[in-house]
């Protein structure tokens, strides 16, 4: 009875592994759009500091985005459970805070653009002190930490819709495994994207007559020239993927919006030639500029609330 029992229950943990891989395969097809844009935001965050700080940099930025996947897996099956009207209104609010944050950016750049050419020559010259590197460096720790918890949240969620018809040990088990693979993927990629420049400089001064070493000097000077052209980039691509996915969000659970995109689709697929093209950009183009308007109505509601507060 003991070796049938031990038997039965082999059996039905090896039953839960094979979901868990199928169900894990199917989730990571379907979040692989958003690793993309969590990658590109991430790396974006993390650029900046000092180069000796770079790696401790993301190493914090990933020990928080653990964090959050130990806050969002439990927290998502709870609210799946109990109350999973609330999952769309969640996510809205995530995909808003998003678009807010990207406008910011611009906001910010543009208003600050003259003041900062007319001071770039002093600030050049002039070292911060350890206090303001250590909280510069906090502050793009936390940002990069928020804007994670934002994604996470969304790639939690996609998951979630795919296993919600499984058992909770195989939801649990597929979450799980979906916030470590998309956790240690994204930051290892951001880790070795930050650091191109060094390993273009290690490989530019290697010694020797060998073509297998002048290829790598070649290799080497190739990458220390990409790293800048990379970062600056990933620095656009990072706030527009603020817009795309976080207006994404916001009109998959607008059903209006969702249809008039849809609609607009399907008549650019209509056109001759280019149409099918086109059409595969169009609901990225539009979810984009949503969320650049969404992001313009969420910046002026705050600075009035500020401004209020202020008062």
């Amino acid at each position: 009875m003991a070796g049938a029992s031990l038997l039965t229950l082999l059996d039905d943990i090896a039953s839960i592994l094979d979901d868990v891989a199928v169900m894990s395969k199917v989730a990571a097809k379907k979040t692989a759009g958003v690793l993309g844009d969590d990658l590109a935001l991430n790396a974006q965050q993390v650029t900046g500091v000092s180069a000796e700080r770079e790696l401790p940099v993301v190493w914090a930025v990933a020990k928080g985005s653990f964090r959050n996947k130990l806050i969002l897996v439990p927290a998502a099956m709870l609210i799946s459970a109990f109350i999973p009207w609330a999952v769309t209104p969640l996510l809205m609010f995530g995909g808003l805070f998003l678009c807010y944050e990207g406008f910011e950016k611009l906001h910010h750049s543009y208003s600050h653009r003259k003041g900062q050419q007319q001071h770039e020559t002093q600030v050049e010259n002039e070292l911060p002190d350890i206090k303001d590197l250590a909280a510069y460096e906090a502050e793009k720790v936390k940002g990069a930490i928020r804007t994670d918890f934002v994604l996470s949240a969304e790639i939690i969620a996609i998951t979630l819709g795919i296993v919600a018809d499984k058992s909770l040990s195989t939801q649990f088990f597929t979450l799980s495994v979906i916030g470590i693979i998309m956790t240690i993927g994204v930051y290892g990629l951001v880790a070795a994207i930050v650091k191109m420049d060094d390993a273009g400089l290690y490989l530019s001064q290697r010694q020797g007559d060998s073509a297998l070493t002048q290829m790598n000097r070649k290799l080497g000077l190739g990458l220390l020239s990409a790293a800048p052209l990379l970062m600056k980039s990933l620095t656009i691509i990072g706030t527009a993927a603020m817009f795309m996915v976080g207006g994404g969000i916001l009109t998959h659970g607008l059903h209006w919006v969702a249809e008039q995109i849809h609609h607009a689709e399907q008549a650019v697929a209509a056109v001759d030639i280019v149409g099918p093209v086109l059409a595969l950009l169009t609901p990225t183009v539009l979810n984009g500029l949503f969320g650049v308007l969404a992001g313009a109505v969420a910046l002026a509601v705050m600075t009035g609330i500020q401004k209020l507060r202020s008062k």
